[in-house]
């Protein structure tokens, strides 16, 4: 870790409407976007993630990305100079936001002095770590047939057609888009559809929603089913999974 005077973030804010999207664009910082509140997701090389506001996301300077909003939310980018930063991932890294972090990039965001700033960017570097356990990462098709049904599914994860349903609508067969998500994705169709809805209902989780209208919302009939397949990702019940992000705070 440097010392305390190398570090520099600049902080900027961004107010955004649901659906509003910052399309593909690059830094010569580091970037770390994190949802002051509302849920972003955030797209890198055909890979997906989305962060409610107990998670951020590291990208490394000159990596392509977009960010939108899923609902209105409240963008927070925090820029990095490459030259004095300390932290060095060089992969787009999932970060755990901290009560602490939180308190500290809103402090950052008001008037300091040279040397009050100094102190809480050395402090925020110090408490950024990779969040724990299982987070949800979604690798994005490329085929635009393939590539249109997972943004019919990300619109919208409840849509209960089904494949040969979403084959027909995005002209395609069945047949090619199994054979696309598994060769692109490395998921079965199923298997996809299964983390996009679990991706999916962290921000209604994170906002304290019911698992049982949490469930409905991302496509799951019964409450059970719900849990059983976010335990199966996650290895963790979603009460048990943020408890455990609560328990880093």
């Amino acid at each position: 870790m440097t010392q305390a005077q190398d570090a520099s973030i600049d902080l900027a804010r961004f107010e955004m409407s649901g659906g509003q999207t910052f399309q593909h664009h690059q830094h010569d910082e580091h970037q770390l976007a994190w949802a002051r509140s509302g849920v972003l997701m955030v797209d890198i090389q055909s890979r997906c993630w989305v962060l409610p506001p107990h998670l951020a996301l590291w990208i490394p300077t000159g990596l392509r990305h977009a960010t939108g909003a899923l609902r209105e939310s409240v963008l927070v980018g925090l820029y990095l100079d490459p030259v004095r930063c300390p932290l060095a991932w060089d992969t787009p890294t999932v970060l755990t936001v901290t009560t602490l972090a939180r308190h500290l990039i809103e402090y950052l965001a008001g008037e300091l002095t040279p040397e009050a700033r100094i102190h809480a960017e050395a402090v925020l570097l110090e408490v950024l770590r990779p969040a724990p356990g299982a987070v949800f990462e979604l690798p994005l098709p490329t085929d635009p047939r393939a590539r249109e049904l997972a943004a019919l599914l990300l619109d919208d994860p409840a849509d209960p057609r089904g494949l040969d349903e979403f084959a027909r609508a995005v002209g395609s067969s069945a047949r090619t888009l199994l054979r696309l998500f598994l060769a692109e994705t490395g998921m079965t169709f199923n298997q996809w559809r299964v983390h996009a809805r679990l991706q999916a209902s962290l921000g209604h989780l994170a906002e304290g929603a019911p698992v049982a209208r949490v469930a409905a919302r991302v496509g799951y009939a019964t409450p059970s089913a719900f849990v059983a397949a976010f335990r199966r990702v996650t290895g963790q019940t979603p009460a048990s999974y943020f408890a455990s992000q609560a328990d880093t705070a």
